[in-house]
């Protein structure tokens, strides 16, 4: 497994690697400071996501419904019509469970099972492993057909998601590779297991909401993981083929596919602050965010520290609070001039 062979060597990581790496880290610190100051703001991308995620998510498995459906079958009651439907709600369940129990939702056996209960619909094997061995297998146009990858044999599978969850817990345990490289490494080895008949891409796809919580990378709560996934869904199986070849005896390259998934975070997080600056601002709510600023700020600050805590609010509108904010008598200035600093008053601002 890819979580084994780097326990045993950690990775070389390349330049492309260090560099996603780096602009994650990043971009986890600014959507600290976004849901921080704004999370009024983010309820209307948090609903599109989960619209968005259970929808591209079983599409990228050919299951599709009506689209005059989605909405009340997503985020309503709407009774079901068909399987289909089913599952397009089972998955928004699963979304559901994560969003509002990841601290607590362990990844174990009976996570991984449970998620794919509700992915499934919770009918037929759902939540059980295969029983049968199950192959990938591609179909062309013409007819013809081909083994793209041997998965794990079924009599083999209990004993491999085993070994994957025991591999995972050590990694983040021993901290001798990056945590997000361990995601993406659980996510290639669970593939390559496919411990489902069917069901393998969306629970995988979960798995991956789920652990990039647990680390702190909650973007896909705000933007669907899935969707640019399905966007990118040529590539997603073209990485993923070339990272399992030789997978069974560790001979596997798996960055093809570790990059591909460190990309797709990436264009979420950049999704996520384009959209979150074309959210308008309901009246008051930017003044707000300097106020919370400044009452979070230990001794002295300047204008430029805002500016840093405060993305997407004019430098305008922070003098406009701090005028206003003097006037009052809740803060100070130290000195004079553009780099002047301020200090807040003991017990003022609130």
């Amino acid at each position: 497994m890819t979580l084994r062979l780097f326990a045993a060597k950690p990775p070389d990581v390349s330049m492309s690697t260090a560099w996603y790496l780096a602009d994650l880290a990043e971009a986890k610190g600014r959507q600290d400071l976004f849901t921080r100051q704004s999370p009024q703001r983010l309820k209307a991308l948090r609903e599109h996501a989960m619209i968005e995620s259970a929808v591209s998510s079983n599409r990228i498995e050919g299951v599709e419904i009506d689209a005059s459906r989605v909405r009340a079958i997503v985020l309503g009651r709407s009774s079901l019509r068909d399987r289909n439907e089913e599952e397009v709600r089972g998955y928004r369940d699963a979304l559901k469970l994560i969003h509002e129990s990841a601290r607590r939702l362990v990844v174990s056996e009976e996570t991984i099972l449970q998620l794919h209960r509700f992915s499934r619909g919770q009918i037929g094997d759902a939540g059980q492993y295969k029983q049968k061995d199950v192959d990938i297998i591609e179909t062309y146009p013409d007819g013809r057909s081909r083994v793209r990858f041997k998965t794990v044999p079924a009599r083999r599978t209990r004993a491999a998601m085993d070994e994957l969850v025991s591999d995972w817990n050590g990694a983040l345990d021993q901290r001798r590779l990056h945590p997000l490289l361990a995601v993406a490494a659980f996510n290639l080895d669970f593939l390559c297991i496919h411990p489902f008949r069917d069901g393998n891409g969306r629970v995988s796809r979960l798995l991956l909401l789920l652990q990039c919580y647990h680390l702190g990378f909650e973007v896909g709560r705000y933007i669907s993981i899935e969707r640019i996934i399905e966007q990118n869904k040529d590539r997603y199986y073209e990485t993923l083929e070339q990272s399992s070849q030789g997978w069974h005896n560790g001979k596997h390259d798996p960055w093809p596919y570790l990059n591909y998934l460190l990309y797709i975070l990436k264009a979420a997080y950049r999704e996520f602050e384009d959209r979150f600056g074309q959210i308008k601002a309901p009246r008051g709510e930017k003044g707000e965010v300097v106020v919370n600023a400044i009452h979070r700020v230990v001794g002295d600050f300047s204008v430029a520290d805002l500016q840093r805590e405060c993305p997407g609010v004019s430098l305008d509108m922070i003098r406009h609070v701090l005028k206003g904010l003097r006037r009052k008598g809740d803060v100070e200035c130290l000195g004079p001039g553009r780099n002047a600093r301020w200090r807040r008053r003991r017990g003022r601002t609130r």
